[in-house]
């Protein structure tokens, strides 16, 4: 404990230099330096979490109680395995974004960005992350939340002379607040029924039972849906994602990938802990789990559909990220059904590979998503309509967006393939499950397990072919400016964790089962089972890791084979052929919208796909233009109106503000005699 308390005066100290440095004149000395402190001041405070995380005992549960001047609540720190494994991602990717962003904004003009301040609220996000997962009083959980929640805004706004990034902010922004207050009635309802604001003496879940028992249910269900509301806000589950896919591909893409990979975590982080406050092992509804497998599964399925469509890299890995929390919740929703069924396998399982894919999620997300930033300073677009033949011009960024994307689509040996099928095992066990509907119904979610995992696959084939394969499409990617080891020397940091993640599958299954097994224990005839459960698991990923070791092995020795053979051999370079190409016009290549097309004749409802097509009416038509996007429905069609009434109302309440003062004080008496009258009548 002591060293992660000195991981937060690390990160405190760091802050406060930077917000010294935002409030000096900026000449390019000083914006250098500040972009240099920043970025090592952040990377320094990631790497003592880290160290914190690797020096203490896994499974040892600490607190610390310090001096706290509010009335209510109390500032108790603490440390269980469920922080930890949370905090892997926030201080991990948090140290490979910040070296990463250092590098790319080292030419940044001090006249265009205050990089002091833009570092100032990259510490404070990662402190506020910290602080969320190690918050052990309900009144310092939400100021760290929101801490956490104000801090991306700026980042998010970075470049704010685009309007486009300056209302994604903005959307966040009313996202992140409307998920806060859903937060703060949670946890005012659950000091009202308990008495007590500290969450360690409501962890296990007997405070609440005692409470249901005697007021009911109806406690426990309100609890139950605003904890998923205010929390599934912030993982960006359906239908509550609209800001994600706006506010990541407005970001800096060192931003979006610790937004993408770690804080949206947040989200599942607190909707595991709300559970472990609300029931006892084995107590929790058998609906509960049957609601957050259905809303996982109903957010991956819209996640991925939707990043179908995408023409955009950023915007199309953000849709990915909701895809990728809604299979985590799936796995917790299938926890829980295996655990008020008494079936351990698929309780341990699913605990499991929901904790494993959000840790091998931070990883491969990490590296996509700092990949399109490289692609954007190398080629000035991340339109993929207007790229295409990078992997010539950029070997190495092609080389590791390609192990990204086949870590993502859960192409073995590799990180997403093991997490995925540990998910997979656990709804496989459903026919040994009591009762018709619930075998179909885990049958079911294995069959849209495989349909998104199948989608994930087409769709990182999309990414990576229509991006670096082929000629270049504009002068964009024709013109690409290349990118060496200096500057991509810190994607191999998450390229390795989606290499190690896949050969080292039982050692991360065995930190997810322990995590999963102390943060929601299993009843006492279960336990058994789930350690039973434990060593058939990892005896399979073994097996699994060895022949991913042994094929990787023959692939590396083939393509260094191959190479020696060439040496012999002169060999020459053609023009890249594909669909009929041979050296005349990129345009007959396949764009981004034809690869798509026969899976939006399957899913078009789902894509959201809008095709706008221009024809000349004429014999021989001179031009024709066509046109595909795939705009959210679910903005347009439900939050844009709402917030847009809203608006209206707000503007037509200004009449009351008129400044004439004694009207003013007209209200006052008004609310005062309201008041009064209220209280006599009560």
């Amino acid at each position: 404990m002591t060293l992660f308390i000195i991981t937060l005066l690390v990160l405190a100290a760091a802050a406060a230099a930077m917000a010294l440095f935002a409030l000096l004149p900026s000449p390019a000395g000083s914006s250098r330096a500040a972009n240099l402190l920043g970025s090592c001041g952040a990377a320094a405070g990631c790497l003592a979490g880290l160290c914190a995380l690797a020096f203490a005992p896994w499974s040892e549960a600490v607190s610390l109680r310090l001096p706290w001047g509010l009335p209510v609540g109390a500032c108790i720190l603490g440390l269980d395995p469920l922080s930890r494994i949370f905090l892997l991602p926030v201080f991990g990717l948090g140290f490979v974004c910040a070296v990463s962003g250092g590098l790319a904004l080292r030419h940044t003009h001090p006249q265009e960005h205050n990089l002091a301040a833009h570092w100032f609220f990259y510490i404070l996000l990662i402190l506020g992350l910290a602080l969320v997962m190690a918050a052990r009083d309900a009144v310092l959980f939400m100021l760290a939340w929101e801490l956490m929640s104000l801090a991306p805004f700026f980042l998010i706004e970075f470049n704010d002379g685009d309007r486009q990034v300056r209302d994604a902010s903005w959307v966040y922004l009313v996202a992140a607040h409307l998920g806060a207050v859903v937060l703060m009635a949670f946890f005012v309802l659950l000091w009202q029924s308990t008495g007590t604001t500290s969450l360690d003496i409501l962890q296990g879940g007997a405070v609440m039972q005692g409470v249901a028992r005697d007021a009911g249910s109806g406690v426990l269900t309100a609890l139950f849906a605003l904890a998923v509301l205010g929390f599934g806000a912030k993982a960006g589950l359906a239908p509550m994602h609209v800001w994600l896919p706006e506010a990541h591909p407005a970001a800096p893409s060192h931003v979006s990938a610790l937004l993408s990979g770690a804080m949206i975590n947040a989200g599942l982080y607190g909707i595991i802990r709300s559970l472990s406050l609300l029931a006892a092992p084995g107590e929790a509804p058998e609906w509960w789990g049957w609601t957050l497998l259905l809303l996982g599964l109903a957010t991956g399925l819209i996640g991925i559909l939707k990043a179908l469509g995408q023409s955009n890299l950023k915007r199309l890995l953000a849709y990915s990220s909701v895809e990728n929390m809604g299979l985590m919740l799936m796995g917790v929703g299938a926890g829980l059904i295996g655990m008020a069924c008494g079936n351990a396998w698929i309780a341990t399982l699913g605990f499991a590979g929901s904790l494993m894919h959000m840790l091998n999620h931070a990883g491969f997300k990490g590296l996509l998503f700092l990949s399109a930033g490289e692609v954007l300073h190398a080629t000035g677009t991340v339109r993929m309509e207007q790229l295409g033949g990078l992997q010539k011009r950029l070997p190495l960024l092609g080389a590791a967006f390609a192990l990204g994307a086949a870590a993502i689509a859960c192409l073995p040996p590799l990180n997403g393939f093991a997490g995925e099928f540990v998910l997979a095992l656990s709804l496989l066990d459903g026919p040994s499950l009591p009762g018709v509907e619930r075998q179909v119904g885990l049958l079911l979610a294995l069959v849209t397990l495989a349909l998104i995992s199948g989608l994930a696959a087409a769709l990182y084939a999309k990414a990576y072919g229509i991006t670096f394969l082929g000629e270049p499409r504009s002068g964009f990617a024709a013109n690409a400016r290349p990118a060496g080891w200096r500057t991509l020397w810190p994607l191999a940091l998450p390229a390795a964790v989606c290499v190690l993640g896949g050969l080292a599958a039982p050692l991360f299954f065995d930190l997810a089962s322990m995590t999963g097994l102390a943060a929601l224990p299993m009843p006492n005839d279960m336990q058994a089972g789930a350690l039973a459960g434990q060593e058939q698991m990892r005896a399979s990923l073994a097996m699994v890791s060895l022949v991913g070791s042994i094929a990787l092995g023959l692939a590396l020795a083939g393509i260094i084979l191959r190479k020696r053979l060439l040496k012999r051999r002169s060999v020459g370079s053609m023009p890249t052929w594909g669909c009929g190409y041979q050296g005349g016009t990129a345009r007959i290549q396949y764009t981004d919208a034809g690869f798509s097309e026969p899976l939006g004749k399957i899913f078009a409802p789902g894509m959201g796909l809008k095709v706008r097509m221009q024809l000349d009416a004429r014999l021989f038509p001179g031009k024709g233009n066509l046109s595909v996007s795939a705009p959210d429905r679910m903005r347009n069609s439900i939050y844009d109106p709402l917030f847009e009434g809203i608006e209206r109302l707000c503007n037509a309440c200004k009449i009351m503000q008129h400044g004439k003062i004694h009207l003013y004080i007209l209200y006052i008496l008004a609310t005062v005699v309201g008041l009064l009258v209220w209280g006599l009548s009560a």
